[in-house]
């Protein structure tokens, strides 16, 4: 990713990251549905080692997955919004990283959840990026992804009054899945879903993927 770009988002998000833990970190009570799969992902890691919230914002999927046994941290470009997650989170570390550079030996990891995470990864870098996630994910790795569909990318440079400069970029269910395949995951869950209401959340279609990677621990 060009470095003005990845400097961009990360005071971009320095910027907006208080107002954002305060309208994000409690979204999970109004979506039934993506409690049910992060309850189904929290089962299958349980017990396999360290799982990473990557682009884990104000860290309320990290807490969600941590209240339910699992050994979780988050990573995040900006260390504003670590800032927030920490205060919300306590017993629970998070630390600075780059998702296209993670500075992680090969195979640390047993899962990592990534909700909307990719929604800044330029086309041109998403296969670097499942690529890199591949890397550190041990042998049967479990990867769960969400995000916002669509084939557009979008600019950004209001966020509730906030001045930002954000691209969002939004991929199709099945141009994903074949970004995992390229990159040697295995999709084994796939889905989509209509937005919840507007006051829960942005009005985009929604969709979630699990996938592993090959190979036995």
């Amino acid at each position: 990713m060009d470095p003005q770009r990845l400097s961009d988002y990360r005071s971009s998000y320095d910027e907006i990251a208080e107002e954002y833990a305060a309208r994000i970190a409690g979204e999970l009570a109004n979506k039934p549905l993506d409690r049910m799969l992060l309850d189904d992902f929290a089962t299958r890691v349980n017990g396999t080692g360290r799982v990473c919230d990557l682009g884990c914002g104000p860290g309320h999927v990290a807490r969600y997955l941590h209240d339910r046994g699992v050994d979780i941290f988050g990573i995040d470009l900006s260390p504003g919004m670590l800032e927030q997650a920490r205060k919300l989170n306590p017993g629970i570390e998070f630390q600075q990283g780059n998702m296209l550079a993670l500075d992680v030996e090969d195979g640390a990891w047993a899962g990592i959840v990534a909700f909307y995470s990719i929604v800044h990864i330029p086309k041109t870098d998403i296969l670097q990026a499942f690529r890199e996630m591949s890397r550190v994910l041990q042998p049967a790795g479990q990867l769960f992804l969400a995000f916002h569909i669509g084939l557009e990318v979008l600019h950004e440079e209001n966020c509730w009054g906030h001045q930002v400069s954000l691209d969002l970029v939004l991929f199709s269910r099945k141009e994903v899945e074949r970004y995992l395949s390229l990159a040697g995951f295995a999709v084994e869950d796939s889905l989509e879903r209509e937005p919840y209401a507007p006051e829960v959340e942005y009005q985009s279609r929604r969709a979630y993927i699990r996938a592993r990677k090959p190979g036995s621990v």
